[in-house]
């Protein structure tokens, strides 16, 4: 049974996929997303850290994260419509992040960040002692799990320094930002639907033409989009494109600590984001004065690629060895005997680089792979998705000559071709959330 025709139908509705949609429709498209989860930002999303922070290991990477830190300032101006239920905001701490080897001392970052104006800090070990409560800061890597002799054993006297960007914080709460979204898009006229599975992509004369549910309903569209997130992998089946792309996406299972700060500091009013390569964590706080704590994928540390629909959600030692990493930097930290935290998944493309693209199926779009760090870019990647669909359904060929966007608060232009499904692996990505 065919129902409603749309101008385009948006499979997920994340941060990610209710900014496409929002901006879509803006532009005029008569849009509908669906998701099989019972609202908005009920997937990977809900789980996300929603840290705000412009340090990437690529100049583009470091462009975009900068755009997008703009449109959270101005979240409210930029929705044009209040969520009856709450706004969701953004809260500055500032980010110290550690110089190692493995990201080159930073160097690459911070000629990204002057290109763009982003002013920091370099800051000395013993300037480090101002951002943290009492710090080790002697070297711990390479990383090591808890059940060798020698994890916690220092390995040299000192990290190398760190610098510090104080415009840097994050999200209040990333579920209701995501249904701020939604608030906004139909109010603009998208249409969303809602504990509905897709089953398969619909095609005729070769292009995209809409979805079928697992009800026996069906939608027709000339423009579907894939931002399925941990599940982008299943819908580029279903499309019948997975083969046809260099880079792909898998589902990879994560775990976050939440511990209590250490005692008499005020780690919620006063802490900032750290990423600490030499450890392989990173942290931000979080509401109950506590210390939220995630990995950055040492490679020590196995990668659990998951069915998204099957996989296990409990803790396992993970969480504590990301706990113990954080307490041989802030000896101070208290490890609680029961764990606190989230299990979720990250929708990992092969070098942890996003994919925003078009497909082999004509029609067909990817805003996919975001590995757990593009929740910020989300408003600028609905503004340039929008663009990609018209340029390419205008008839221009983006693979040859590929969208350039003109970002609305940057002096700046941003290649998308430069995340591209059939890009050569970034071998300058630091293979980890940290992009």
């Amino acid at each position: 049974m065919t129902e409603k025709k749309y101008d385009a139908i948006i499979i997920g509705t994340g941060i990610i996929g209710n900014c496409i949609a929002y901006e879509m429709a803006q532009k005029g498209y008569k849009t509908l997303s669906i998701d099989k989860l019972g609202g908005s930002g009920c997937g990977s999303t809900a789980g996300s850290c929603a840290i705000i922070r412009l340090y990437y290991s690529s100049p583009e990477g470091v462009a975009l994260a900068r755009e997008g830190y703009y449109y959270w300032l101005d979240w409210p101006r930029y929705l044009q419509e209040e969520d009856p239920s709450g706004m969701a905001f953004y809260r500055n701490t500032g980010a110290m992040v550690f110089k190692t080897d493995l990201n080159k001392n930073l160097v690459p970052v911070m000629k990204s960040l002057d290109a763009l104006g982003v002013g920091y800090l370099e800051l000395t070990p013993e300037q480090m002692k101002d951002y943290l409560p009492n710090p080790d800061l002697r070297s711990f890597h390479p990383q090591k799990r808890m059940d060798d002799p020698e994890f916690g054993t220092p390995t040299g006297p000192s990290v190398n320094g760190a610098v510090y960007v104080p415009e840097s914080g994050y999200v209040s709460d990333p579920k209701q930002s995501t249904h701020n979204v939604e608030v906004a898009a139909r109010s603009v006229g998208a249409d969303f639907l809602f504990n509905a599975e897709v089953t398969a992509i619909l095609k005729k004369e070769g292009r995209a033409a809409g979805v079928a549910l697992a009800d026996g309903r069906t939608f027709e569209a000339p423009v579907v989009v894939n931002v399925a997130g941990p599940h982008s992998y299943i819908i580029n089946r279903m499309a019948g494109i997975e083969d046809k792309m260099n880079i792909k996406t898998r589902a990879l299972r994560v775990e976050v600590a939440h511990v209590p700060s250490p005692e008499g500091i005020d780690w919620e009013g006063t802490a900032v984001i750290t990423s600490d390569s030499d450890a392989g964590v990173y942290t931000r706080p979080e509401s109950g004065n506590h210390v939220l704590i995630g990995s950055e994928e040492p490679k020590c540390d196995p990668l659990e690629y998951v069915d998204p629909d099957d996989y296990n959600r409990n803790f396992t030692d993970q969480l504590k060895t990301q706990a113990m990493r954080v307490a041989m930097r802030v000896p101070d930290l208290p490890i609680p005997n029961k764990n606190q935290g989230l299990v979720d998944l990250y929708d990992v493309s092969d070098d942890w680089y996003p994919i925003y693209d078009r497909s082999d199926l004509p029609g067909f779009y990817l805003a996919i792979g975001t590995s757990g760090n593009q929740y910020k870019n989300a408003p600028v990647v609905g503004a340039f998705m929008t663009e990609l669909i018209q340029y390419c359904e205008a008839g221009n060929d983006h693979d040859k000559d590929p969208l350039q966007y003109r970002m609305k608060y940057l002096d700046h232009t941003l290649d998308i071709g430069f995340f591209s499904r059939n890009r050569e692996i970034n071998q300058d990505s630091s293979f980890s959330v940290i992009g």
